[in-house]
């Protein structure tokens, strides 16, 4: 039975993990899975997920879990970046769990959320060889759009909230 509800705090490797597996398979790393895990979990690229309360739920935000018999299958996040508008993160799904409607489940709850808290817009930022996140971006009716912030090797979206469901 699929769950998705808030993270716990010691979901956060199980989470970590997860993106770690699905990023492994699009990016192909050198070295075995465990190899890049083990390099990544202690990286700068989780200091969002290793400070959840400020990142998110103290930011105008929410990090969800999607949980499958209570495993961790997929995670989904949304933060501020200004009044108006909040960045979607942390959107990952295991591989074996595509094409059943748990990622499309993810971000309503999270545009709901977004709603809830009067956002007007949400931007998120992705690697060009995301090709099938990509495609589920535009499929929800997101637009590309000039970079947001320093990283101009990713590939920006916006949508606008009013007319989404």
């Amino acid at each position: 039975m699929i769950a998705i509800r808030p993270i716990r705090k010691d979901e956060i490797p199980a989470a970590k993990r997860v993106i770690l597996t699905v990023a492994y398979g699009i990016f192909g790393w050198d070295g075995s899975l465990e190899d890049s895990i083990h390099y990544f979990e202690n990286s700068d690229e989780f200091v969002d997920m290793d400070n959840l309360q400020s990142h998110y739920f103290n930011n105008g935000g929410l990090f969800l879990a999607a949980l499958n018999d209570g495993s961790l299958i997929g995670s989904g996040a949304i933060r501020k970046l200004d009044t108006t508008t909040a960045e979607l993160k942390r959107i990952w799904l295991l591989e074996a769990y595509h094409g059943q409607g748990i990622g499309y489940q993810l971000v309503t709850l999270l545009f709901n959320f977004a709603r809830d808290q009067a956002y007007q817009y949400v931007r998120l930022q992705t690697s060009p060889q995301q090709i099938r996140a990509l495609a589920f971006y535009k499929k929800l009716g997101f637009k590309e759009i000039p970079c947001y912030n320093d990283d101009n090797e990713t590939v920006s979206m916006e949508i606008a909230l009013m007319g989404t469901k």
